[in-house]
């Protein structure tokens, strides 16, 4: 999937947190393909949501869809369990090994 936007991360009240607060920011995650494809906007909680991503970054997510009925009404939350970047020039270099031949 390719990012389109991410927010700030942020504070949230938690209630399985040991401090009580947890960080929480949002992502849109747009399908591979052409500029149409589906687009996906997505919860990123707990350490996941300190990681930055870039504008047209490649990355791997998996995420879980969770639906609820509310007063006859129907919500659905999309939110990221794991998160990979792909794109190459947002992951950090591999140190060089020793003696490369330089």
């Amino acid at each position: 999937m390719r990012v389109v936007q991410q927010s700030e991360a942020f504070a949230v009240q938690s209630q399985k947190a040991e401090n009580g607060q947890t960080m929480k920011c949002n992502i849109m995650l747009q399908e591979m393909g052409g500029k149409y494809e589906n687009q996906y906007v997505a919860a990123i909680l707990g350490n996941l949501a300190t990681n930055k991503f870039t504008p047209g970054d490649i990355v791997a997510a998996t995420m879980r869809f969770s639906t609820r009925e509310y007063n006859g009404a129907h919500y659905q939350d999309i939110l990221v369990t794991d998160i990979k970047c792909l794109t190459p020039n947002s992951l950090t270099p591999a140190p060089s090994p020793k003696g490369g031949g330089e």
